[in-house]
């Protein structure tokens, strides 16, 4: 079973220092990182910049086109308004078909704004008491949802790079 996760940090440039944590924690097989991006919305922007981490995962990982779908979905469909009302909603009931539902969207899109950053995490294997303290003390908020095999299954078909 996957977890999707995404760490919120209070400052723009939080979630880009918290990488080195992120690496680390994989290196010691606290975590196995399947697929990430990393958001940093400076003040005064109109909206986030985002970088896939595929430095970091490997084979199977999900790729640019779920972050690009999924951020979109969170960031950018809001920006567009009424004119994506009807396919904004299709679009969102595709998401809840792989796991990831209106409710996780709604806090992602609250709480990453700008001044923030998020460090999004798609991970399994995680040792999370460890985890969890290897973040405390960067004013990290974490949310998250976890996916069945089914939806994670759904998720790699819908989106695997490569293959």
């Amino acid at each position: 079973m996957a977890t999707l996760t995404v760490w919120r940090f209070p400052t723009a440039s939080g979630a880009d220092e918290a990488l080195g944590t992120l690496k680390e924690l994989q290196h010691q097989e606290l975590i196995k990182v399947q697929d990430g991006a990393v958001i940093t919305w400076p003040d005064g922007a109109r909206k986030p910049r985002t970088r896939h981490l595929s430095d970091m995962t490997g084979m199977g990982a999900v790729g640019g086109a779920f972050w690009g779908f999924l951020l979109g979905m969170i960031f950018f469909v809001p920006i567009l308004g009424a004119a994506m009302g009807a396919a904004g909603g299709a679009l969102g009931g595709h998401l809840a078909h792989l796991g990831i539902d209106d409710d996780f969207i709604r806090q992602v899109r609250e709480k990453v704004t700008p001044g923030t950053s998020a460090l999004f995490v798609l991970s399994s294997d995680a040792v999370l008491d460890r985890v969890r303290s290897a973040f405390e003390g960067r004013h990290a908020e974490l949310l998250e949802t976890n996916l069945s095999a089914d939806e994670e299954a759904r998720l790699r078909e819908a989106f695997t790079e490569g293959e």
